[in-house]
């Protein structure tokens, strides 16, 4: 650990500390060693980008190996809701680790996996429901579509262009995002995928539900997973009406409706699920990236109808050693008795359309500017049509002690996603930082 680290910091709602000659060599040298000990992944570049590597955090700020201090506006791709080091989560897993981290899965199951599936269950409406708990967001979609094939014997798939459901085998083949993550393995995966492109507007939807009852009709198809809101595609909202529709249609040709909720889900977007928020029900909710509290966990869940599929005369199961660890889901139930004790979820819908509100007056006169979009604190600013755009804009951000992240198919859009908890005034802090960084880009 640094010297300048402060290990009590006041609040984790700090505004950003970085020395201007960031990153300094012990940064630089982190990152080498990154490089060296990561499989190269990308265009001849490592995985993590010179000049910062996490090494501690608490709220909404990270700090690197030199004690720089960071405002986390991506917070792990939305998956840290409470903010880092949550001091009651972090309390939490301290007691469960001293009691209990790991069961025998299926066989003798902990108590806290349990009651976290029975809290799933009952958060889902009217039921009964059945939950499958995995250790990521891709493992939940890979349970559904494997439920989607025992309930109706179909193996072909409807999804999306610009859709990102994770890289396991299953959910990369339905990856609409880059051509370039699956194309290398596309004689290993489901050649039995449908893509329809992604609306944004009320024609575009009319177009894309046609195109979804043609290859319904055909007769081969046994599921359409959706983002109900697009994620890593760019925080695209599909127009009012739309997701009941490809809900009916599916209904309509017995095949079942898939929601990746993982990131709308658990109050991101203002809701504990958006799907309900917006009055439809699929099938399946796919939940992920926050449900664990910083830990991996994920969860599949559908009607017991649904889930029925899995009873069998042979024997058929998905699980996995880590899924759904003692640890894990002690975190998960706490975290989620936090969120209703706190309304956090309904503080996010209303502190989120003031942050695009403020945004939209601030960034909008920028010529560098598309659209800002989103919902709660999954907020996108699309920077338009050159390539690599947003990752230009992350890199300004960066220097001046702003983490965010990147989206759509070109990485042209700059994505937001700062924790549930971040204070009133980061946040104005942080438009004024990006109307700073977009001014500069828009020359």
């Amino acid at each position: 650990m640094s010297a300048s680290f402060d290990p009590s910091p006041a609040s984790g709602n700090e505004e950003p500390r970085v020395s201007p000659a960031a990153p300094s060599p012990s940064s630089k040298d982190w990152a080498a060693r990154a490089v060296q000990a990561n499989a190269p992944m990308g265009p001849g570049r490592g995985m993590l980008p010179p000049g910062i590597v996490y090494e501690r955090a608490f709220g909404s700020n990270v700090f690197d190996a030199d004690g720089n201090r960071y405002v986390d506006l991506a917070a792990g791709f939305g998956a840290i809701l409470l903010g880092h080091c949550h001091p009651e989560l972090t309390a939490c897993i301290a007691d469960q680790a001293s009691r209990l981290t790991q069961s025998l899965g299926e066989v003798f199951p902990s108590t806290e996996k349990i009651v976290l599936q029975e809290i799933l269950a009952q958060k889902m409406g009217p039921g009964p429901h059945r939950v499958i708990l995995g250790q990521s967001g891709a493992d939940a979609v890979t349970a559904a579509l494997k439920t989607a094939v025992l309930a109706t014997g179909l193996p072909g798939v409807v999804a999306f262009s610009g859709a990102y459901h994770g890289l396991s085998y299953a959910p990369v083949a339905l990856c609409g995002l880059r051509t370039s993550y699956k194309a290398p393995f596309a004689n290993q995966l489901n050649s039995h995928i449908h893509h329809v492109p992604y609306p944004s507007n009320w024609e575009e939807g009319q177009e894309s539900l046609s195109e979804v009852a043609r290859l319904l009709a055909v007769g081969d198809v046994g599921a359409v997973v959706i983002e109900p809101i697009l994620g890593r595609g760019g925080c695209v909202i599909p127009p009012d009406g739309f997701l009941s529709s490809l809900t009916e249609l599916a209904r309509k040709y017995r095949a079942l409706s898939v929601f990746d909720e993982i990131w709308t889900g658990l109050g991101r977007c203002g809701s504990l699920l958006y799907s309900r928020a917006i009055g439809v029900i699929p099938d399946l909710i796919c939940l992920g990236k926050g449900l664990g509290g910083g830990l991996p966990l994920s969860a599949c869940i559908g009607h017991s109808q649904v889930m029925q599929a899995w009873q069998r005369d042979d024997e058929v199961v998905h699980t996995s050693t880590f899924a759904g660890t003692p640890l894990a889901a002690a975190a998960a139930i706490r975290l989620l008795q936090i969120l209703e004790r706190d309304a956090i979820i309904e503080q996010t819908l209303r502190r989120g359309e003031l942050w695009m509100e403020a945004l939209r007056k601030r960034l909008s006169p920028l010529t560098i500017v598309r659209e800002i979009r989103g919902r709660g604190f999954m907020v996108a600013i699309d920077l338009g049509p050159k390539a690599g755009i947003a990752a230009e804009a992350a890199n300004r951000l960066l220097g001046s002690g702003w983490i965010t992240s990147t989206g759509g198919g070109q990485r042209e859009v700059l994505i937001l996603t700062p924790p549930l908890t971040i204070s009133d005034h980061l946040l104005m802090c942080a438009t004024n930082a990006l109307h700073q960084s977009l001014s500069e880009l828009s020359g």
